[in-house]
């Protein structure tokens, strides 16, 4: 049994799962698919070929699967699915895709807060968090753990590496590597997100060989191309750093905070954190 309030629309042809909560003046679309445990709150609207997991909430305000802003859209085939006990707060925008059979893909227990927005052909991983107003531009991609701080806009077709953490009010142009901490604009890198990767159990081997491929990337002055050699040869036993490896060498937009690589000095006082 599903409680969907009478003052709520839900259109013909419509997928509802078990012990759904549609409250009053919400509007469910034709295409949707809600499966079980879903709670659509007051005045929210939900359209398109949208999937939304199990016992996600979509509160009050949010449009989600609706015409993708881009202008080369021509009335292709789209979609959005989210995850599973997401929490998308109120008036986030979460439009379809662009090009045929193209997806806007949201992971599982993600926290998107009040007026972020996601447009088309983005990817989010798992337990991602966006602070209010974040917005992210066409074709972004999101690793799993990421934060992402509110009034921060991400530039399309960059990508926000996983267990990083972004600063609010910041400006991202290109792709953050990930496990980093950082924010401002310019960009300004902190170092290795130690606090996140201590709380999501990363063991204290890992976190220093972390450190250590941040300081070759970032703070040795080394070309790029060289620092990858050099931590391929000394780190590259960790899976963790090995994909730090593979999401440098992979970089398109190319690597924020890069520029003036040469100037930056080596921050010592980074080992501190390391103590367990």
């Amino acid at each position: 049994m599903s409680n969907i309030h009478p003052q709520a629309i839900v259109e013909p042809g419509a997928k509802i799962g078990k012990n759904v909560t549609i409250e009053p003046f919400a509007v469910v679309k034709c295409n949707v698919t809600l499966e079980d445990h879903v709670v659509i709150k007051s005045h929210a609207y939900i359209d398109g070929n949208t999937t939304i997991g199990e016992g996600t909430v979509i509160w009050p305000g949010a449009s989600i699967g609706t015409k993708t802003q881009d202008l080369k859209f021509r009335g292709e085939k789209t979609y959005v699915v989210i995850g599973k006990r997401c929490e998308i707060r109120e008036f986030v925008t979460i439009n379809s895709s662009c090009q045929e059979n193209s997806t806007v893909r949201i992971g599982d227990e993600c926290l998107i807060m009040a007026y972020c927005h996601v447009a088309h052909n983005c990817e989010l991983g798992n337990r991602v968090v966006m602070s209010n107003s974040a917005m992210l531009a066409g074709h972004v991609i999101v690793g799993d753990c990421a934060i992402i701080g509110g009034m921060t806009p991400v530039h399309q077709f960059s990508r926000i590496g996983c267990y990083s953490m972004v600063g609010g009010f910041s400006r991202v142009p290109r792709d953050v590597p990930p496990y980093t901490v950082g924010g401002g604009f310019p960009y300004k890198f902190g170092g290795i997100n130690i606090i996140g990767l201590k709380r999501h159990k990363f063991p204290l081997e890992v976190r220093v060989a972390l450190s250590k491929a941040f300081k070759l990337t970032y703070r040795s002055g080394l070309h790029l191309e060289d620092a990858i050699s050099q931590i391929e040869k000394e780190l590259g036993s960790h899976s963790e750093v090995q994909h730090w490896i593979d999401f440098c060498k992979n970089s398109k937009r190319g690597l924020l905070g890069l520029e003036g690589v040469a100037n930056l000095a080596q921050n010592e006082s980074e080992e501190q954190y390391f103590e367990e």
